[in-house]
């Protein structure tokens, strides 16, 4: 048990506490139905960037959540950030995950889809 102790006495020397990202701009202005078509786009192929399945659904709860549930969701993973926006993780055998801006915040420039009728569709 010994052990255990002091290796998690090290992981928690070594990890960084989550923060939100810094504001962005997408080169093109994107509608909240753009941004959810490239979120679900990058999801669905996260996996084959490499790396573990349960880690990528970690992360993506965890991008999803608010930040004290993600904070949570990570530390649970094992879950090493090299960057406190969560941009670049490492998992705890070393595999590398990276996570674009999109599907961690919205861009600044970012157009709320409107109903017919001029309702804010985004809640």
């Amino acid at each position: 048990m010994g052990c255990g102790l002091s290796s998690l006495s090290m992981s928690e020397e070594n990890t960084k506490k989550i923060q939100k990202p810094k504001p962005w701009k997408n080169p093109q202005p994107l509608t909240m139905s753009d941004l959810r078509r490239m979120r679900e786009e990058f999801w669905d192929t996260a996996p084959h960037y490499g790396g573990q399945k349960e880690i990528w659904d970690a992360l993506r709860a965890a991008a999803e959540a608010d930040i004290n549930l993600a904070q949570a969701i990570v530390d649970s993973a094992g879950v090493i950030l090299a960057h406190a926006d969560m941009t670049l993780v490492y998992d705890e055998r070393g595999a590398k995950y990276e996570l674009p801006k999109y599907v961690l915040s919205e861009p600044t420039n970012l157009i709320h889809d409107k109903s017919p009728n001029g309702d804010d569709l985004h809640k």
